[in-house]
């Protein structure tokens, strides 16, 4: 079984920050690292902002992944000026600089030269996610299972603005569907570990796309209205190729996307530990 050769690979997180925001310009800085809530300090009388890529970092550390890869758009300085090497949070961070991505699967892979023989952990840094142990119930997924691909599923708010998932009783996922229009479906996928095979999956995908192909799967505005390509898109491909991509179910998990006005301005609800937002 797959899963011991996974154990021994260093788990190394990869988070894609080089997108331009547009649903919240104009902004004062890079949304990755907006203020968001308050963090408790040792001294119960003092706290400090809290930003909200921090949310996501947590719950890498929460897995012991103490290396991470951020992959930045050139002018989005503050981010490494705020997180600088990861002192802050007792993790090593590097920073990947591009000049321009067609959506989240370019960004990714412009990592690949640094990741193509690890474990990848990956989540959106402007996605605020609960419980915190999300990636350690992945990661011992993937050890144990054999798989390429572990999904973190989330109860969908929308389905018709998230990527939903089929997953047979065993949680195999059998297919997944991208906004659909309309859907009995009840899970998202909001993050994922994965092995080299999707890794390299991945990187040939973008390979294919740079070279003019992959038109019928990557040219659909109504899936994102800035023609991206988003990392749906080749999830669902390593589906269809019989990758072995498996789900982790979060039945009672929360999450908030801040990528728009409305999610931003009741983000302070969620990170106080109210009941989950709707929108």
């Amino acid at each position: 079984m797959r899963g011991g050769t996974n154990r021994q690979k260093e788990v190394v997180a990869v988070l894609p920050a080089a997108g331009r925001s547009l649903r919240l310009a104009p902004l004062p800085c890079s949304k990755e690292i907006l203020p968001v809530g308050l963090q408790a300090m040792i001294d119960p009388r003092a706290s400090r902002l809290k930003v909200v890529s921090h949310y996501l970092l947590e719950c890498l550390q929460k897995a012991d992944v103490r290396k991470g890869y951020i992959v930045i758009r050139q002018g989005k300085w503050d981010i490494p000026t705020y997180w600088g090497g990861g002192g802050m949070l007792g993790m090593s961070l590097a920073y990947v600089v591009i000049e321009g991505s067609s959506g989240p699967p370019d960004t990714i892979d412009r990592a690949y030269p640094f990741v193509k023989d690890k474990i990848v952990a990956f989540g959106f840094p402007d996605i605020i996610l609960r419980p915190k142990e999300v990636f350690v119930k992945l990661l011992d997924r993937l050890n144990y299972s054999g798989n390429d691909v572990v999904l973190a599923l989330f109860p969908a708010h929308n389905s018709k603005t998230m990527d939903m998932v089929d997953i047979d009783a065993t949680l195999r996922v059998r297919a997944i569907h991208l906004k659909p229009r309309t859907s009995r479906l009840r899970y998202a996928w909001l993050c994922a570990v994965w092995t080299p095979v999707f890794t390299e999956f991945l990187h040939q995908f973008v390979r294919h796309v740079k070279q003019g192909e992959k038109a019928e799967v990557v040219e659909n505005h109504r899936i994102d209205a800035q023609g991206d390509i988003p990392v749906g898109v080749v999830l669902k491909e390593a589906v269809k190729a019989k990758l072995k991509v498996d789900g982790v179910t979060f039945p009672t998990g929360r999450y908030i996307d801040i990528g728009t006005p409305r999610a931003l301005s009741i983000v302070h609800r969620f990170v106080s530990h109210h009941p989950r937002p709707s929108y």
